[in-house]
């Protein structure tokens, strides 16, 4: 069953069409990635799904409701989270401050004090510098603090915008794991990534997009082995 439907949609930019009769579905407890080098249109997607950039056509359906003409905060309280390129953790706040405003829509403190508190388990590092200001922590330290945000609205999708992006490769490797390990405790994945051999390692079938359009698709297994996506990415 699909969580999420992406149905033929058209986003343009000063009239200019980004993304062009592009369809993908994002199967409900699975990790679906989308695989393309920059400018391909993936972040477009993603703009497009939060309906920061609404489609121009087409259809985006979200748990059987259709989400295309809602706002971004409407989209935002049916249950989808994103952890942005960049991290973009509030610097000046603490960690903990950080998280809470994750929870903003979360009116009972007792469920805030809970989702804080899974995420602690998760990053025990989070939980050691709570009340630390966050722009003085190493990025990989505020890729955790971006994905413990997400979190705390208890997301039932989870997007995760080029994760890897400007870490050391053995944050992105943790990354990588704790992605995995988020999709095992039952959230949806759907992974926006570059790195091509990192996503396919974890990831259960996805698609790969050029110049906004959808040029293949499949399982990870299947677009390891395609030829034209070993000689895009692998080399």
């Amino acid at each position: 069953m699909a969580l999420l439907e992406i149905q033929h949609i058209y986003t343009a930019y000063d009239r200019i069409d980004v993304l062009e009769d592009v369809s993908i579905e994002v199967p409900k407890g699975e990790i679906t990635c989308i695989l393309g080098a920059n400018g391909a249109g993936k972040s477009t997607l993603i703009r497009s799904i939060l309906g920061l950039t609404p489609a121009n056509r087409g259809r985006i359906i979200f748990n059987s409701a259709e989400i295309t003409n809602l706002p971004s905060h409407r989209i935002i309280e049916r249950g989808i989270a994103c952890v942005p390129e960049g991290r973009r953790v509030f610097p000046r706040m603490t960690v903990d401050e950080n998280l809470s405003a994750g929870a903003y829509l979360v009116k009972d403190k007792k469920v805030i004090a809970e989702r804080r508190e899974h995420v602690r388990q998760l990053f025990p590092r989070l939980a050691e510098r709570s009340t630390q200001l966050a722009g003085t922590m190493s990025g990989g330290e505020q890729a955790m603090i971006a994905i413990g945000r997400s979190l705390m609205s208890s997301p039932e999708l989870l997007i995760f915008d080029e994760p890897s992006l400007g870490l050391s490769p053995l944050f992105v490797k943790e990354n990588f794991k704790i992605i995995k390990d988020i999709n095992q405790m039952g959230t949806t994945v759907l992974l926006v990534e570059q790195n091509v051999r990192q996503t396919l390692a974890i990831a259960h079938h996805g698609y790969v997009i050029s110049q906004g359009q959808v040029v293949a698709q499949g399982s990870a297994i299947e677009l390891a082995e395609n030829a034209e996506v070993q000689a895009a990415y692998f080399g």
